[in-house]
């Protein structure tokens, strides 16, 4: 099972390949994607990612994640908004399941997931579309 490409990216919208709906926020993985819906875990813009957000992917039998911080970096990845490093519990998370995972500006996460999916790889990826 491949990872779906990400067909398109605009503010506030996101389009994921084989799928009918769009996205503000999403989630994606080998075969699916869905709405990252932020208030499932609580999360806001600070303290930003968290564990929970990435708990589903990570049961997809993903070998790298791909995590989209806004268009303008605003979704912060660390306490310390200059840092655009994952807290240290949410890095452990990731790579204690074995898992690689890089941190980037929306456009670039999603430039870098959807060459990491062409590729064949099993890249998932949670991506924030606005600011």
């Amino acid at each position: 099972m491949s990872s779906p490409e990400i067909a398109s990216l605009s503010w506030g919208h996101m389009k994921v390949k084989g799928c009918s709906s769009s996205y503000k926020d999403c989630k994606v993985w080998p075969g699916g994607s869905r709405a990252w819906d932020w208030r499932e875990t609580g999360t806001e813009h600070a303290p930003g990612v968290q564990p929970a957000d990435l708990e589903e992917v990570l049961k997809k039998g993903i070998d790298l994640l791909v995590i989209g911080r806004g268009m303008n970096e605003a979704l912060q990845t660390r306490r310390d908004s200059v840092s655009s490093q994952v807290p240290s519990s949410t890095l452990d998370f990731v790579t204690q399941k074995g898992v690689e995972v890089r941190v980037l500006q929306t456009e670039k996460a999603v430039a870098e997931y959807n060459k990491l999916a062409g590729r064949g790889g099993k890249v998932g990826g949670v991506f924030h579309s606005t600011c």
